[in-house]
């Protein structure tokens, strides 16, 4: 997963000793008058992180979908990338069907099995009837067959 660090110099800096992705206010400031450009830096990266200085320009620059976790100079800024890292979002539109990550290859069985586990659970308790809104539940690997679950 890939994160980029838009902050002040201070953020930059802990950014760049990390070895994290970053931008300053200035380049933001540059790339805000080109659309193409924004429209790259938003697909590029999978989620950003921001200092609260800038926090308020982001959203309207980057567009749906791609809101920036806040740091404060308070916070330790590694500690924000991996949390973030390890959110999982859920996005429902207009079709009632939905697909979710819930582990990778370098994971054991077990995590796996309580990611799914714990994934499912949480979605069932935000549906209002739990269990009777949900037709079928799927697992499948990137290549691999479906396998049916529920």
């Amino acid at each position: 997963m890939k994160v980029c660090m838009l902050g002040d110099a201070q953020h930059v800096e802990e950014a760049e000793k990390m070895g994290l992705d970053y931008m300053d206010v200035e380049a933001l400031k540059k790339m805000n008058k080109n659309k193409k450009l924004v429209k790259k830096l938003a697909k590029k990266y999978h989620a950003f992180v921001a200092s609260e200085a800038i926090i308020k320009q982001i959203p309207r620059l980057l567009g749906p979908g791609k809101f920036p976790t806040l740091v404060t100079h308070q916070e330790s800024l590694e500690s924000k990338v991996n949390e973030t890292k390890a959110t999982v979002k859920f996005q429902l539109k207009k079709v009632l069907c939905m697909g979710v990550a819930v582990g990778n290859c370098a994971m054991e069985e077990k995590q796996i099995f309580q990611n799914v586990q714990m994934s499912v659970n949480f979605l069932v308790s935000l549906l209002k009837k739990n269990w009777q809104n949900v037709r079928c539940l799927y697992l499948k690997s990137t290549m691999g067959k479906v396998i049916r679950v529920f």
